[in-house]
């Protein structure tokens, strides 16, 4: 028999509204992630946990660290895609979208996406510190050690990983196995 795990589904990108919220529910999702949109019109965050749930609401946080050289660190939200910057603090940012509703946050490192060099750790903590719902960790990872710097260095409640699994250079098994073996909590 196959080995059961259970992997919530989030879709996003081009969500705009709450039709597209309802059609993606609808299809199968567990979770729909908003980032441009809720940057545009950070009510449909609030009108979206409302109807749906705050369970099914992600905001999607795609950040990028202002001027790496300056001691007090800064970082800007970028939307469609990470191509456009919004002019908008990430921490302040992350702290609105949790008031407004979102279940999670996703918050993706700009300077760390497609570098397989680890996660923003700084940033990780820096977000962790200020809201208490769950934080994904997206961006950077390459190694499996890279999983387990981010969920407890960076001290952040999951971690979305891509290059490591499409390059077929670790399983999800493996991915698993090497958590647990190291005390994170897992479902194998």
């Amino acid at each position: 028999t196959a080995e059961k795990i259970f992997m919530p589904l989030t879709v996003g990108g081009g969500v705009r509204s709450l039709e597209d919220i309802r059609e993606l529910l609808k299809a199968g999702a567990d979770k729909v992630a908003i980032n441009t949109a809720a940057v545009l019109d950070p009510s449909l965050l609030q009108r979206a946990a409302e109807r749906f749930g705050s369970q099914c609401t992600v905001c999607a946080v795609d950040a990028k660290r202002v001027d790496p050289r300056c001691s007090e660190p800064r970082w800007e939200v970028f939307t469609h895609g990470g191509r456009s910057p919004t002019g908008l603090d990430a921490l302040e940012w992350v702290v609105q979208v949790e008031k407004l509703g979102a279940g999670e946050i996703l918050l993706t490192s700009m300077d760390r996406d497609g570098t397989r060099e680890g996660y923003d750790l700084q940033l990780l903590q820096e977000v962790s510190q200020r809201v208490g719902v769950p934080l994904i960790a997206s961006g950077g990872a390459g190694i499996l050690k890279h999983l387990y710097e981010g969920l407890t260095l960076g001290k952040a409640d999951a971690a979305l990983v891509a290059s490591i699994f499409h390059y077929q250079q670790h399983t999800v098994s493996e991915a698993k196995s090497y958590l647990k073996a190291r005390g994170i909590e897992v479902r194998l």
